[in-house]
């Protein structure tokens, strides 16, 4: 009673099948892997990206004067 067989599991994947469709179920897959690659490839720029430090190892402060100002 712990665990389940295969044929529990066949049973549960036709019952998915049968309320969800196999179109819907695909959808579901290429988003979720659009997903996973667009996380991976916004840490891969995460880690690629320079971070600004001065000789004592804190983070630079940049300092400038703001010539325009628009809104979006």
């Amino acid at each position: 009673m712990g665990s389940f067989s295969i044929w529990h599991w066949l049973i549960v994947l036709v019952i998915v099948l049968v309320v969800f469709g196999t179109k819907k179920l695909r959808n579901i897959g290429g988003d979720l892997g659009g997903a996973i690659k667009g996380f991976k490839k916004a840490m891969h720029e995460e880690q690629a990206t320079p971070k600004l430090e001065d000789a004592s190892g804190r983070a630079a402060t940049v300092e400038g004067e703001v010539t325009e100002k628009t809104r979006h």
